[in-house]
């Protein structure tokens, strides 16, 4: 459809990092497209703020470490585009006993598809790291690709690029009521707009904007705590001597992370990758004892591995992840409204994986053939518990073949 006055090609509800690239492959292919945000810009409710994120090849999964080839290509033409500094290679060491499984089919995977990697003995890892101390049994995995993303300036680079390709940024505007439809519309706390399609991006509230769509997907909201940690001996840990970003595996129920001192002088950044189950806008409210598990996991972490560090957190912030029951993302079309597309439950390591999922959602509201196999992402997974909640919203003359895929 030619466009039309007032009518854009593609609104995007969500400005964390997947809608700002979704929004930026939209305007790079000379669409018109509105990115719509409830908050002011830049805040820190979501799941996108703060100053740094790992990247990496090293996953289990064959299909995102594909897909890491494409993002580190895009990350780089965006540093360029943007003139400033959003990546720096640090490597990234994985910590495991030798024989856990994950850590063996993370090795397989980057040895299947060539990326530049090293196993490390214990031995190796006490003469390479003598500031981590091991635990009995431990050996390594570094992935020589791994570093750090600088997640609040690409979010800006993004934004200042939306508007330079011809897009339009919208902040301070709450969507308040979607109209599916050709075109659809989407009502805002100041406005109405009208477009060919709609792309969801609107991490922990993705099921507030989905409901009145007639579907309900099985996501969980998580309050993490972010922990940064002080150096006793300043530099020891920094990104300055060649420390890199580490991923524990099995020292707690899910793992722990960090990333080398460089955001806060002196300070390492250590977190869990889980937390409390919470309303995102309650993301702010007390936290409650079982909050505090994780704080005292990384406190026994820091002790028995990091030793040259206090080991008690200096700073904690907040963020949010959104799960999905197999922590891979959702990645698809509503099942009865083909122009109003799904990107949801980034659990917590879509970060680094945006360039890609951006592209895969702006292909999906150009209607393209997708650039890699969507199988791993389909809602259709978690069939029952749309499927009914899908049913339950439907008249009989509503009901559409697209949900019989269910």
């Amino acid at each position: 459809m030619a466009a039309q006055k007032g009518l854009w090609d593609a609104i995007v509800i969500g400005a964390g990092i997947q809608g700002c690239f979704t929004a930026y492959h939209l305007a790079k292919h000379s669409k018109r497209v509105l990115l719509l945000e409830q908050f002011f810009l830049p805040h820190s409710r979501g799941s996108s703020h703060g100053q740094s994120r790992i990247i990496r090849k090293a996953y289990p999964e064959d299909f995102y470490t594909r897909m890491m080839h494409e993002c580190y290509q895009t990350w780089a033409q965006l540093e360029h585009e943007a003139g400033t500094q959003l990546h720096r290679q640090t490597e990234l060491l994985f910590l495991g006993k030798k024989e856990n499984p994950e850590l063996k089919t993370i090795q397989a995977t980057l040895s299947r598809q060539g990326i530049d990697h090293e196993y490390l003995s214990s031995a190796d890892l006490k003469q390479r790291f003598p500031n981590i101390q091991l635990a009995s049994g431990e050996a390594g995995l570094l992935d020589k690709t791994g570093g750090i993303l600088y997640a609040d300036k690409a979010l800006r680079a993004l934004q200042h690029m939306i508007c330079q390709l011809g897009g339009t940024v919208c902040d301070g505007e709450k969507v308040v009521d979607i109209i599916p439809g050709l075109p659809v519309t989407v009502k805002t706390t100041s406005k109405s707009y009208q477009a060919n399609s709609l792309v969801i991006t609107a991490g922990p509230w993705t099921n507030r904007v989905l409901r009145p769509l007639g579907i309900e997907l099985p996501l969980q909201t998580l309050r993490i705590n972010v922990c940064y940690w002080r150096e006793k001996v300043p530099g020891s840990y920094s990104v300055s001597q060649a420390f890199p970003c580490i991923l524990s595996l099995d020292m707690a129920p899910h793992h722990i992370y960090g990333l080398p001192a460089s955001e806060y002088p002196g300070l390492m950044k250590i977190c869990y990758h889980h937390g409390d189950s919470v309303d995102p806008e309650e993301r702010d409210c007390p936290t409650t004892v079982s909050g505090t598990q994780d704080v005292q996991i990384l406190c026994h972490f820091v002790r028995d591995h990091l030793p040259g560090l206090r080991p008690e957190p200096d700073i904690m912030e907040r963020c949010m992840y959104t799960n999905t029951p197999d922590e891979h993302f959702i990645l698809d079309c509503h099942p009865k409204y083909d122009n109003i597309v799904i990107g949801a439950g980034f659990s917590g390591h879509g970060f680094k994986l945006s360039p890609v999922v951006g592209k895969i959602l702006c292909e999906l509201s150009m209607k393209l053939p997708p650039s890699y196999d969507l199988v791993p992402f389909r809602m259709s997974r978690f069939s029952p518990r749309i499927k009914a909640h899908f049913r339950l919203q439907l008249t009989p003359e509503e009901e559409s073949p697209h949900g019989e895929d269910f």
